[in-house]
């Protein structure tokens, strides 16, 4: 019995051999299989996928780094600089080398003025960056600044001062309005701008030239091909190809002539405009006041935008190209030439001024400037004198239609296409306007105050100079521009002695013995035509003489009423245009004439 159990159990052992054999035959089987199919694999990636592979390792290993380009100069006409690229410092901390950022920020305090501002944007920025990557605390360092961190660098780890290049305005208050200025990119531009452009670039212009021409300024990046670690940081430079800078523009401006209108306008608000009649080049673009563009390039404090925003004298506004005037009396010449084309007027034929006018079958009286009136004026007296009874009649044979035709043609009541961004267009009243502006239809006392340029027009004092561009080229002018040249074009066709009629009347203006802006005959160098005008800010019933008269000057300034001037020279063969808006300075004979005398004056010294 034992020997049977013993063979029994031998033979349980074998067949238990026999399973364990199989089982392992069959692993080496399959690890056999395994590894041919690894190996397999392993061939097909090493000689079929290599390409592939090897250019995702690159990936791993090389990174491109944008080099974002100089911006191009702005200069004016003569090359003189308006906009330039000047040598900057910031100062910046590589967190991994501090030994506490918090620490590190705090021993900067003590050393320089870090504001809010500046201590928002470097947490903002060190939070999207990695520890080894240097992060600005505050740029454009002064040279005090600079001066005592490099006193206590040695013991500020981590903190470094890099060099780099900044947008710089020497004029920036004479031409703020006219260039603009750049800023740090923001979430609006990164909507519209092209990403591949701009990869390195940290501004983009945001108002004037600078945003007007921002494509031709900005130029390309370039880029640098590294060499980095698994982390990373750069080991070295494989390749670098240098950024395009952007395109310099040289502006119609006359920095020199700009500069004496802003002088000429002294302590007052307003504007000042100055065209080369035949080629639409715009000499002077003056709003005033201006600001100081460069704060804006890094970011301007709160305090410093309050206290612009808060001026009475609103600096931010930009009056040539936004703001809104009614056009006074600087319209009466275009009212002139609309009444010689329709042949309601002649050069001769006389109106009889007793100083107020009156519709037929209604009470209100609408009075002239001059107690009294002017007695018998021709057409050349009434513009000399700027005589508001002979318009008002006017106005009423005209009809507002072909008022708004012949001042339509002048091109007001539409922008005038000038190369830069947000200009207004006025308004240039109809009965359509107003019925789909009021609800209301047009009553004929609007019809009498618009011949004097009161009421619902409004004009811009670029719009105001291109129209007496096109008065002084008898039809034919360009487009105001800054950069590049504007084709010749007919805006009006009129008969000749109609244009001769309307500018002997503008000339004794100036040179008659009766004319409004005579003051300034004497310190013209040549005989200019023009007309003064006077805008009404604060307005009294004009059947309240008396208490208007004995308001007059304690009139607070803020509702005296905008000075205006237009105007052109040589008289003979006209050369400039020109618009003067003074606000609140009171009459366009005692305020804006002067000053266009001064600018007018300057430019013809200048050559121009």
């Amino acid at each position: 019995m034992n020997r049977r159990a013993s063979l029994g159990t031998v033979r349980d052992e074998l067949a238990e051999l026999a399973v364990v054999s199989a089982r392992f035959r069959w692993l080496v089987g399959a690890v056999l299989i395994a590894l041919v199919l690894l190996g397999w694999r392993f061939a097909h990636l090493q000689l079929n996928q290599h390409e592939v592979f090897a250019g995702r390792a690159d990936d791993n290993r090389i990174r491109l780094q944008a080099l974002p380009p100089n911006r191009g100069l702005i200069l004016d006409r003569n090359g003189q600089v308006l906009a330039e690229n000047l040598p900057a410092h910031r100062l910046v901390i590589v967190p991994e080398r501090t030994r506490s950022v918090a620490d590190t920020l705090a021993e900067l305090e003590a050393l320089i003025e870090l504001s809010p501002a500046d201590l928002e944007r470097f947490e903002r920025q060190r939070l999207r960056s990695r520890r080894f990557e240097a992060v600005t605390v505050k740029p454009n360092l002064s040279p005090e600044q600079l001066a005592r961190l490099a006193a206590h660098r040695h013991r500020l780890p981590g903190v470094e001062i890099e060099a780099y290049l900044t947008r710089h305005y020497p004029h920036a208050e004479a031409l703020s309005h006219v260039i603009g200025y750049v800023g740090r990119i923001d979430e609006r531009d990164l909507r519209r701008l092209p990403v591949e452009r701009y990869r390195g670039t940290t501004h983009v212009g945001k108002t004037g030239i600078e945003r007007h021409y921002e494509d031709l300024l900005h130029g390309f990046p370039g880029f640098k091909r590294v060499e980095t670690n698994a982390q990373g940081r750069v080991l070295r430079v494989l390749e670098r190809s240098h950024p395009t800078p952007g395109r310099d523009l040289q502006l119609s401006i006359d920095l020199d002539l700009q500069l004496a209108a802003v002088e000429a306008m002294g302590d007052h608000a307003g504007a000042v405009v100055v065209l080369a009649v035949e080629t639409g080049e715009i000499l002077a673009l003056v709003s005033k006041p201006g600001f100081d563009t460069n704060l804006f390039v890094h970011g301007i404090s709160r305090q410093d935008y309050s206290l612009l925003l808060g001026h009475r004298q609103r600096p931010l506004f930009n009056r040539f190209l936004s703001g809104g005037y009614e056009p006074g009396s600087t319209v009466k010449p275009f009212i002139s030439l609309a009444g010689l084309e329709s042949g309601q007027i002649t050069p001769t034929r006389r109106i009889f001024s007793s100083g107020y006018f009156q519709l037929p079958g209604h009470s209100r009286r609408y009075r002239d400037w001059r107690r009294g009136g002017h007695g018998w004026v021709d057409l050349e007296l009434a513009l000399a004198e700027s005589v508001n009874v002979y318009y008002y009649q006017l106005a009423v044979d005209l009809g507002i239609d072909r008022i708004s035709r012949e001042l339509a043609l002048f091109g007001f009541g539409r922008g005038t296409g000038v190369d830069l961004p947000g200009e207004s267009s006025g308004v240039l009243p109809t009965r359509t306007w107003k019925q789909a502006t009021f609800g209301e239809p047009w009553f004929p006392g609007e019809t009498v105050i618009t011949g004097i340029g009161q009421g619902f027009t409004v004009v811009t004092p670029l719009q105001l100079a291109h129209a007496t561009a096109a008065l002084a080229g008898r039809g034919y002018t360009a487009p105001p521009r800054l950069v590049g040249n504007s084709e010749t074009v007919r805006m009006v066709q009129h008969q000749p002695a109609h244009w001769d009629a309307v500018f002997n009347g503008m000339a004794a203006t100036i040179h008659g013995s009766r004319g409004t802006a005579r003051a300034i005959a004497a310190d013209l160098p040549v005989r200019m035509a023009g007309k003064t005008g006077t805008a009404q800010v604060f307005g009294l019933p004009d059947d309240d003489e008396e208490r208007r008269r004995r308001l007059g000057g304690e009139i607070p300034e803020h509702l005296r009423n905008h000075a205006l001037f237009i105007g052109f020279a040589p008289e003979e063969a006209p050369r400039l245009a020109l618009s003067v808006v003074v606000e609140h300075g009171g009459g366009g004979a005692g305020v804006a004439a002067p000053v266009a005398a001064k600018v007018i004056k300057r430019a013809l010294e200048l050559g121009h």
